[in-house]
């Protein structure tokens, strides 16, 4: 009696990527595994790749669809609030980092030296300002997991910004000078706008 020999065709799948790409639109997926066929003789295995794609999928992606990411605390994604948060936290950063760098650029000019000079010198509250601003709208967006911590800088960031403001409204501008040169010619008026550069320098070591 001949026997027929028994062809077995194994099938694997491999689970999908890590870079599964879930549609918010339609809560499809789209996925790339490979999944083993068999031969025509049945002699061999033959890897084919199988993809699954979700209807209206864009192959270079957008903010419809959502990358869904495994964290250690658990599945996170990013969306366009989170992007545009993002983007005005280091606009924030950015600002403050260049009215720093323009107004302290002024100590190193020589006394009515050029126009450059005269010109910084006479906009130093504008930058103080602009700095200030910056640093707030930063402070305001940054993300720290110790709510403590953030809530303590940004109390510092009103304090500064109150003693600032009640330092050049009732001693700078009586005494005709801006606030940046009344607080050097008065330093005693630092523990006014102190805590400021104390929210500054929590916002730098936190960088």
């Amino acid at each position: 009696m001949a026997l027929r020999g028994l062809s077995t065709v194994a099938v694997a799948v491999r689970p999908p990527s890590p870079h599964s790409i879930v549609d918010s639109r339609t809560s499809r997926f789209s996925c790339g595994c490979r999944i083993p066929s068999s031969g025509t003789s049945g002699r061999g295995i033959r890897i084919g790749l199988t993809r699954c794609k979700a209807v209206g999928e864009n192959r270079r992606g957008s903010l419809d669809s959502t990358i869904v990411y495994e964290g250690v605390y658990g599945p996170w994604t990013i969306d366009s609030s989170d992007v545009r948060e993002v983007i005005l936290y280091r606009s924030g950063l950015v600002t403050v980092a260049a009215s720093f760098v323009v107004a302290a650029s002024a100590a190193f000019l020589a006394d009515n030296s050029s126009l450059l000079s005269n010109t910084l010198k006479q906009n130093l509250d504008f930058f103080y300002v602009l700095g200030s601003g910056g640093l707030g709208l930063s402070l305001f967006l940054i993300h720290i997991y110790v709510s403590e911590i953030k809530r303590a800088l940004q109390a510092l960031w009103g304090l500064g910004v109150l003693g600032s403001a009640a330092t050049y409204i009732t001693l700078a501008q009586p005494a005709n000078k801006n606030l940046i040169q009344y607080v050097v010619d008065n330093p005693w008026a630092v523990w006014l706008v102190g805590p400021l550069f104390a929210a500054l320098t929590g916002l730098v070591f936190k960088e």
